[in-house]
């Protein structure tokens, strides 16, 4: 199943820093997700974007997770030439992953 069946995502950014959360539209796959959204999971998917770290923070009591993603945004808003130099589609990314 990916991702995007059970929950949606937000993303932000800072510097070359890129946030991804996670919120899960019911709080009974909570556990199913955090054994399987990995750090390295998520890394290897974000991989051919230039992404050298990933940080994971579990929001037990929200529901969600929040991903903090290194090196995804070509240098930061001010030095990126990608189109989406925000990687506000980033999140489309994120729900894309097969868990």
């Amino acid at each position: 199943m990916k991702l995007y069946d059970i929950a949606h995502s937000r993303t932000g950014d800072k510097g070359n820093l890129s946030t991804i959360s996670v919120i899960l539209y019911e709080e009974k796959n909570y556990d199913y997700v955090r054994d399987r959204l990995t750090t390295d999971l998520v890394k290897d998917k974000f991989h051919p974007i230039g992404c050298s770290a990933v940080e994971r923070y579990e929001l037990p009591t929200l529901g969600a997770f929040n991903f903090v993603l290194h090196n995804t945004l070509g240098g930061g808003v001010t030095h990126s030439l990608a189109l989406d130099a925000h990687g506000k589609s980033l999140s489309s990314l994120m729900l894309d992953i097969e868990i």
